[in-house]
């Protein structure tokens, strides 16, 4: 595990003259990026949150603001929801949880590798704009567009998001803060993103302007990887993966309001490795230029006063990862590495201040 901190200004009055009333220090806004990895990189980001909750004053599901792109989304919904870290690890491992179950969470294993696409582009009206307007477009995004369409149906993922959000209404009247209630959740504090698959712009479910949408059907858009799945159609638009635009999409908070923000990179590594195997040393090339891209977005947030606490997977996350992130075979070794790192590398360097 590696962890980055770069800290911004923080402000704190204290009343020294003769009759000064004392305030009570504000508790730091703080929010929780969780970024697209996939099966597996949704396992490691459930571990390192385990180390990041020791941290907070508040449990990780009730921090002011969460932003989810792809896996990310699946974990933000949880959180949102009312599932607890101990619940969300169980699922992990593959053990029962009864309350869970019992309201239709399922499983979400639907194999490593997609099914055969369709034997057509994946957008054409993006396509017809790259080659127009190339400087428009972001490459990565451009890039999707040329891909097939995907076959893969996120049925069991819409479904246990809904069964979340509906649980979420029941837990509600339980005693401690109270989850959304089905159909109000874009309260302004989850953002879930996705790319708009016409247009190419990234849109962010939840965000004040954004379209309201339901829940799953903002989980489902952000989870639909080009290629693999079917792009989510909402109110006559196609939606796609956000990772295809970025990671982690964090230097969109820096209107955001917040003091600091602890994001989880599955799909970056500021400690690389050098890998024996062909597919690993592959994977390991766009890892540097998600990273590099994930260090620009850091500085621009950073830059505008928040303190930033990057976590991205080291050496040995990596090896227990692997280099396919669809892989579920791999999540249960991808928890456990990190539990462990995660804790250890912050624990030894505090709140960092260099990457």
């Amino acid at each position: 595990m590696s962890a980055a901190g770069v800290s911004g200004g923080e402000c704190r009055g204290i009343g020294r003259s003769r009759g000064a009333v004392l305030l009570p220090a504000r508790r730091p806004r703080t929010g929780l990026v969780l970024g697209a990895g996939g099966v597996v990189g949704a396992a490691w980001m459930t571990g390192a949150l385990h180390a990041v909750q020791q941290r907070l004053a508040v449990p990780v599901g009730d921090v002011d603001l969460i932003v989810g792109t792809s896996a990310g989304s699946v974990l933000a919904a949880a959180l949102r929801c009312g599932v607890t870290l101990d619940e969300m690890t169980a699922l992990q491992r593959g053990q029962p949880v009864p309350a869970l179950r019992d309201a239709g969470v399922r499983d979400l294993d639907e194999g490593p590798l997609p099914p055969r696409p369709h034997l057509r582009a994946g957008s054409p009206r993006l396509m017809l704009t790259t080659l127009r307007a190339p400087r428009t477009i972001h490459p990565g995004v451009g890039v999707s567009a040329w891909l097939p369409r995907g076959r893969g149906r996120h049925e069991a993922l819409r479904a246990t998001v809904a069964a979340l959000d509906m649980l979420a209404a029941g837990r509600a009247s339980a005693p401690g803060p109270a989850p959304w209630s089905p159909g109000a959740w874009a309260d302004g504090r989850t953002w879930i993103v996705a790319v708009d698959y016409d247009t190419g712009r990234r849109v962010m479910f939840g965000r004040a302007g954004a379209p309201r949408v339901p829940l799953p059907d903002a989980v489902v858009a952000s989870c639909s990887i080009p290629g693999w799945y079917e792009p989510a159609v909402i109110d006559g638009h196609h939606y796609v993966d956000g990772g295809v635009r970025s990671s982690t999409s964090m230097q969109s908070l820096v209107q955001a309001g917040l003091d600091e923000v602890y994001v989880f990179a599955p799909m970056a590594s500021l400690v690389p490795d050098q890998p024996a195997r062909t597919a690993e040393r592959l994977e390991r090339r766009l890892r540097r230029r998600i990273t590099r891209s994930l260090l620009r977005e850091a500085a621009v947030l950073q830059a505008s006063g928040v303190r930033v606490t990057l976590l991205t997977p080291g050496p040995e996350d990596l090896a227990a990862m692997g280099a396919n992130v669809m892989d579920p075979r791999r999540r249960e070794a991808a928890l456990d590495i990190a539990r462990i790192t995660s804790a250890a590398t912050l624990a030894a360097n505090g709140h960092p201040q260099v990457a």
